[in-house]
């Protein structure tokens, strides 16, 4: 998400035209009372070139060719043609007068019935095809892709040129454009293309695409913002359920269940490619939910798609994206092969969906060439690399792009190239991009030592014991693929006068199966009960111990001095195995607050710091994770994915002077669900276990939450050591509804508000061996009894607020604790 909102910030910073196509229509369709009419269908006359109006009954519609009429209908009144009277018309107003003369393929009602409806009974013979159609026919395919993605400026008028914003870069207006789908002006400011060949197997299911070339206009380097644009655009196929957009699940006009949730028209019958189709406009039943408006041509005896157009409604609950618009064709290869030739997605990101808001335009054209059919690639083919880049891809001359391209660049896609390379040498551009470079990664780039200072974000924190803390860092910072990295940071709190540190380092030593050695060393004060399935991160850090706001007592912190060794391997991708050794000293950093425990066996020696080296061996499983960058680290795409995690901890007595020999085994699974239209789940299970006797520094603290925030994997109405253990086993689900219930609630539903569940719960218990060395004074308790909570909440407050409201199931009668509470989150989310 902060990906998508960095570029956000950037183009809002920005945000006598040419002409494309020879006929140009702006306007509204009105009935004779002069409100509009949402979902119209308006054709150049004696073309397949349409469009269907949006809510407002607004509308944009442009050719290439020469046109003079247009044809509007809709259900309940007749058609009209309406002549044009130049060839580019703007707030052009269609009047249509109701009447009963219908053609006999359209329906009587605003809401179409579900039963004597030709064009459900045409959708039927569809989901019966749909297996069937393209390239599912073959046992395996493969062809040639080119993709084209291009971001532009929009809405641009004089004012917003003559902005001081701009001065010293008023030559980029030289370039503004007409939108071919909305009619707005705007400002090509990026492109990027790529060639790849595809290949697929339907018997095993298998795809692999094969990256041949990829330029850019500069503002970003090679894969990695490759990776990105698909982060935007995700691949889709329109005979699915559901299609994934902006982590969003849109219920496709070819649904199964499209019925429930759309108006389908029998529109209109026409020859195309020599072949009999139908067209039929579809629209949504109700506002606010995840739907389409648009029409498609179908073929009348293989009920393939020949071209489909649609777009999203203005209600939808979506945000920052004011409109998107897919568009896809099909080309006949025989009788019966329809295969596709061409995608088409547009997107408008904007503050507000008010049609004079400015935004920014990302736009994806795909092509499809010279397909294949039927030659079988050996399984070792479809073997995803872990850690494979070809540097040469990026660096194609523009020779080979002239020859390669599927489709010249028109004028001004050409113009982008110069104009960003111009641009780039403008120093006040150059200090908008290192502002928006800041507020994405949290860092200031220091290009000339090849450093960057931060994370900016966590300059302050509070906590009991350190009072008010300031903390400064940094890390090198040579590139995005950077094979070693060094970063590390201090911090001063001004209540215990005592400065922090923490240093690390990374080294990838084979590039291919991702080999690192890492090291480093930590010296803070943490809240070690804020989670139970840890790495040993000494740079990580626990928000529970540098909130700014909490509640209840919250003085239980421990200063930690932890030094750790590992090396870690991917040889499958997305498979990890770390071997790791740490050694660490655990004190109490608070008076109110102790880690003693007994020496011997007669409980008469206590001791309070404790000392511990331990070997540590973790598998991790992410399945489907999709990740940015070759480098040391990676930033992960923000797609749903699930996680298997694996730990096991060996402590030995006596090495460095360590005071435990015990043996610990930790598990932690989250699977997410993406559940069509209902929602999204998230499903988070952990389990572990200690053999061995050990203090209360090495225990398993029930992670609780006695900040304002929601925080994951924690239970909101916990205190910190309220429930420890030294075996457990926790479940959480949460699932969020995306707005599909309150948007059937008159009143509710224009706030696009979201519905969040959730249930967590905890059981443990603690050996009679590791109670009787505790000398803390904290009293054992563990959820024998298990332990659970449950939650409602409302997201998408303002667009960026969240709230929850939690509750205690059980355990509600312990002193000093909460049995409800509320709390929020704040973030960007489309």
């Amino acid at each position: 998400m902060k990906k998508i909102f960095t570029l956000f910030i950037f183009f809002i910073a920005f945000t006598n035209y040419y002409s494309f196509g020879q006929t140009k229509v702006s306007g509204v369709v009105l009935d004779n009372s002069k409100q509009p009419i949402p979902y119209a269908n308006v054709v150049f006359k004696g073309s397949n070139t349409g469009v269907v109006s949006n809510e407002d009954g607004r509308f944009y519609i442009e050719s290439p060719d020469n046109y003079t009429e247009l044809i509007v209908s809709f259900i309940g009144f007749p058609d009209k043609v309406v002549t044009l009277p130049k060839q580019v018309n703007y707030d052009f107003k269609v009047i249509l007068t109701e009447g009963n003369t219908l053609k006999e393929v359209k329906i009587f009602a605003g809401k179409t019935s579900k039963k004597n409806n030709p064009a459900l009974d045409i959708l039927r013979k569809i989901w019966e095809r749909r297996r069937k159609n393209g390239l599912k026919m073959f046992k395996q395919y493969q062809f040639e892709k080119y993709e084209k993605v291009e971001f532009d400026m929009n809405t641009i008028d004089s004012a917003f040129m003559k902005s001081k914003i701009f001065k010293g870069m008023e030559f980029v207006f030289k370039n503004i454009d007409t939108s071919r789908v909305t009619g707005k002006t705007y400002l090509p400011i990026f492109i990027n293309e790529s060639l790849m060949d595809v290949y697929g197997d339907n018997e095993n299911k298998r795809t692999k695409e094969v990256l041949k070339a990829n330029k850019n206009s500069g503002l970003g380097s090679g894969e990695g913002v490759n990776m990105f644009i698909k982060d935007l655009y995700n691949d889709y196929d329109i005979y699915d359920n559901y299609l994934s957009l902006f982590d969003k699940s849109f219920t496709s006009p070819l649904s199964r269940t499209g019925i429930d949730v759309y108006n389908y028209v029998l529109s209109d019958t026409a020859v195309i490619d020599n072949k009999v189709c139908y067209n039929i406009v579809f629209y949504p039943r109700r506002k606010n939910e995840l739907t389409f408006k648009g029409d498609f041509w179908v073929n009348d005896t293989t009920f393939a798609i020949k071209k489909i157009t649609m777009a999203i409604t203005k209600s939808a609950n979506i945000n920052w994206v004011k409109d998107i618009y897919l568009e896809q064709e099909y080309e006949v290869l025989n009788d019966s092969v329809f295969l596709p030739t061409r995608d088409y997605m547009m997107s408008d990101f904007a503050l507000r969906k008010k049609e004079e808001s400015k935004g920014v335009y990302g736009k994806r054209t795909t092509l499809y060439r010279n397909f294949k059919f039927d030659e079988k690639k050996p399984d070792k083919f479809y073997k995803d690399e872990v850690n494979y880049i070809d540097n040469t891809v990026y660096a194609k001359s523009d020779d080979y792009w002239e020859e390669n391209r599927f489709e010249k660049l028109n004028k001004d896609e050409r113009k982008i190239y110069k104009m960003i390379d111009t641009l780039k040498s403008v120093k006040k551009f150059k200090q908008l991009y290192s502002l928006v470079s800041i507020l994405g990664s949290g860092y200031i780039e220091i290009p000339k030592w090849h450093l960057d200072y931060g994370p900016i974000f966590s300059t302050v924190g509070f906590n009991e014991v350190e009072g008010w803390r300031l903390r400064t860092g940094g890390r090198t910072y040579f590139g995005p693929n950077d094979l070693w990295r060094i970063q590390g940071y201090t911090a001063y709190g001004f209540e215990d006068n005592k400065f922090k540190y923490g240093i690390s380092g990374k080294w990838m030593i084979d590039k291919k199966n991702r080999i690192i050695i890492s090291g480093g060393n930590r010296r803070d004060v943490e809240q070690i009960g804020a989670s139970l399935t840890t790495t040993n991160d000494v740079l990580g850090r626990s928000f529970a111990s540098s909130a700014l706001f909490t509640t209840g007592a919250n003085g239980k912190l421990t200063n930690i001095n932890l030094t750790t060794l590992a090396t870690e391997i991917e040889p499958i991708k997305n498979i990890t195995f770390q071997l790791g050794f740490s050694y660490r000293t655990l004190e109490s950093a608070s008076d109110t607050f102790a880690l003693d425990y007994y020496t011997d066996a007669t409980r008469t020696t206590t001791k309070s710091k404790v000392t511990q080296s331990e070997l540590n061996v973790q598998i991790e499983m992410t399945p489907k994770k999709k990740t940015i960058g070759y480098g040391v680290e990676r930033r992960n795409i923000d797609a749903p994915f699930s996680r298997i995690f694996v730990n096991y901890s060996q402590g030995f007595k006596g090495f460095i002077n360590s005071d435990f020999d015990y043996q610990k085994i930790q598990l932690y699974y989250k699977q997410p669900i993406i559940i069509g239209a209902i929602g999204r789940s998230n499903f988070i299970m952990e389990l572990g276990k200690t053999f061995g006797q050990v203090p209360l520094g090495l225990m398993s603290v029930v992670p609780g939450n006695q900040t304002l925030f929601i925080i994951d994997n924690t239970f909101s109405n916990l205190n910190f050591y309220e429930f420890v253990s030294d075996q457990y086993a926790t479940f959480q689900w949460e699932h969020n509804f995306q707005g599909k219930l309150f948007a059937r609630i008159p009143y509710l539903r224009k706030l696009n508000l979201r519905e969040i569940v959730g249930v967590r719960g905890v059981y443990g218990t603690v050996t009679d061996e590791n109670r009787l060395i505790n000398a803390s004074g904290l009293i054992y308790q563990a959820p024998e009894k298990p332990y659970w909570e449950y939650s409602a909440g409302i997201g998408n407050i303002f667009k960026v607020f969240r709230l929850d409201l939690a509750w205690r199931g059980n355990y509600r009668d312990i002193p000093d604790t909460s049995n409800f509470t509320i709390k929020g989150s704040f973030g960007f989310y489309f």
